[in-house]
């Protein structure tokens, strides 16, 4: 069955990262050094402990080059895998391999960052009820593939962008004029899911009763955090954000909120150590 995703054009995808990567003279290393008969079989392996991301991704580039390249993939996106652990094996036309090769990684190594960062923190609130949600903190042109990566690590997607719901801001407040006239004004533009950010205790109530279906409790420490739920009193969900580390997290998760936000899922994973290794079979 042919990867897909929402709103993800992975042909398209494909095309311009290699496009962008071969320029108008192509990979005149690889037409230099490799002759064009010969073939190669690779292994590519993690060298962390990773939640793996993007192997369907990665094979496309090298069908893209080479639509005869063999490939057996060994493991499966969302699988927690050793160091030293083999992810796919592939034997296919040298030069087509090695010029996919960087494209592959990269998108290989910055998923599977991203959703070894994200179990980490599902693992940091295992047992508290509250689940964990990504943002918007996403490079452009790259958001439905990263918030793919967090589902993989055990994460849910929060917003895809600013069409499925409105998230009413401190920017949005301060035009509107306050909390209670924004949620207004969206509750009459006929917007089902109103989420509103609220910093303040006394903000909770007016959100509420002017339309508010979810509400954002921006920076609020476990403390706050427990008295805003005691005052919503599951009238609506609750969401922690700002400031969420994987050493406050769970504290956090605690104090009773239904979802807990991290912008770091996407914006600050490192990427995985995950190399392509060849050896060389013989010339065609």
């Amino acid at each position: 069955m042919a990867f897909t995703l929402d709103r993800f054009d992975l042909p398209a995808f494909v095309a311009a990262t290699l496009a962008e990567d071969l320029g108008d003279r192509g990979d005149i290393t690889s037409a230099a050094v490799i002759p064009a008969e010969a073939v190669f079989t690779g292994v590519m392996d993690s060298r962390d402990a990773i939640i793996v991301a993007g192997l369907p991704i990665a094979e496309a580039f090298f069908r893209a080059l080479d639509p005869d390249v063999e490939i057996e993939r060994l493991v499966e996106d969302g699988d927690r895998v050793a160091p030293g652990t083999d992810l796919i094996r592939l034997r296919g036309k040298a030069r087509a391999l090695l010029t996919a090769e960087r494209s592959a990684l990269n998108t290989v190594q910055h998923l599977s960052g991203i959703a070894t960062m994200a179990r980490s923190y599902v693992d940091a609130i295992e047992g508290t009820g509250a689940t964990l949600l990504d943002t918007r903190k996403t490079l452009p042109g790259l958001r439905v593939l990263e918030k793919y990566a967090t589902r993989m690590g055990g994460a849910t997607n929060h917003r895809m962008g600013l069409w499925d719901a409105a998230m009413i801001k401190d920017n949005h407040v301060a035009v509107a004029g306050s909390v209670a006239e924004a949620a207004r004004r969206a509750v009459a533009a006929g917007i089902e899911s109103i989420i509103v950010e609220v910093d303040r205790i006394d903000q909770i109530e007016p959100a509420l009763q002017a339309g508010a279906t979810h509400l954002l409790l921006d920076n609020m420490g476990p403390e706050v955090l427990r008295e805003a739920v005691a005052l919503v009193a599951g009238r609506v969900p609750t969401e922690a954000s700002g400031g969420v580390r994987l050493d406050t997290i769970r504290a956090i998760a605690g104090s009773g909120v239904t979802y807990v936000s991290v912008g770091r899922l996407t914006q600050s994973a490192p990427a995985a150590d995950i190399g392509l290794d060849f050896a060389q079979e013989g010339v065609a």
